[in-house]
């Protein structure tokens, strides 16, 4: 068991085998939704994440993973009615693998994560912020004696008066 954000993840092993992760990233794009065919349509969600490696190396940028994701049901239909490209979200599921042929006879192997929970990983602010550019976002000052100023416009924002 471990948490994030104050969340609890529960992991079962009472096989053998587990088949679990747990990812923090953006979204690339937008989300793709389509939904099934039949009388019972489930909507079926596939996105991207640019999920940020751990570590780099001396001198090199932030290396990133570009991880595909599908969503299937209620956790697709938010996908598809809450996410769009640049969202920071964590997710759990599982991987799958599969295979299939394509136009020219070539046998494609693919790995996806199928996503049975999601959240958002920031708020609504920060999003906003992380989409404009740095000089937007109001940053705090000290004075002198240590206190640090709250820049104009934040304070409706604080938990406290």
């Amino acid at each position: 068991m471990w948490s994030y954000n104050g969340k609890v993840f529960n992991i079962y092993l009472g096989g053998k085998n587990m088949n679990k992760v747990v990812l923090m990233g953006r979204l690339t794009r937008d989300p793709e939704v389509r939904y099934s065919q039949g009388q019972n349509q489930t909507a079926i969600a596939r996105f991207t994440l640019a999920v940020d490696r751990r570590f780099k190396r001396q001198g090199d940028e932030q290396a990133a993973d570009f991880i595909n994701c599908v969503a299937f049901g209620k956790t697709a239909e938010f996908v598809e009615n809450y996410l769009k490209q640049g969202t920071k979200v964590v997710g759990c599921g599982r991987i799958q693998t599969g295979s299939y042929t394509n136009k020219e006879g070539q046998r494609v192997y693919t790995t996806d994560v199928v996503i049975e929970e999601l959240e958002f990983a920031e708020s609504k602010r920060a999003q906003q912020y992380d989409a404009g550019s740095a000089t937007q976002r109001p940053e705090p000052s000290a004075d002198a004696d240590g206190f640090v100023n709250i820049p104009d416009g934040l304070e409706d924002g604080l938990p406290f008066s």
